[in-house]
């Protein structure tokens, strides 16, 4: 392996040390209705996206819920000893992406079939602690 390529992959596992995600993927709902509520959450304190999405109507706020804490449970065991409440922790970014379509038939009138496209999805959150992001924007300048 090159130097320039062993040094890219060591530079990836430290950027990975400090990156606090959770993914669920082949997630059965549709990219759009899930886009509806990762949209509500981004940017928001950890605890009060627990609140929006404990309290919203939509289906797919139970399954994010259970991202969004499977993510804290990441940060979590990278952080022992550090409380969540003194970290300031942030929903840094989320974004869904299409998974697979099932096609299926649905039988239509004069012995014709329509097509049903039932989609599905995977959902990524990433959590940052507002400390880094400060200290990420002085290095910068």
């Amino acid at each position: 392996m090159g130097a320039r390529k062993r040094n890219r992959a060591n530079k990836l596992k430290e950027e990975r040390k400090n990156r606090f995600s959770a993914t669920l993927r082949n997630c059965p709902t549709s990219p759009r209705k899930m886009r509806l509520v990762t949209d509500m959450i981004r940017g928001v304190e950890v605890n009060k996206a627990l609140d929006m999405l404990k309290y919203n109507p939509k289906e797919a706020s139970n399954t994010l819920e259970k991202v969004l804490l499977s993510a804290i449970a990441n940060w979590q065991a990278k952080n022992e000893g550090v409380r969540i409440e003194e970290s300031n922790l942030y929903v840094k970014e989320t974004y869904v992406n299409q998974a697979k379509t099932l096609k299926r038939l649905r039988p239509a009138p004069q012995g014709r079939a329509h097509r049903i496209r039932k989609r599905s999805n995977h959902v990524t959150v990433v959590l940052d602690s507002a400390h880094t992001a400060e200290e990420h924007k002085s290095e910068k300048k």
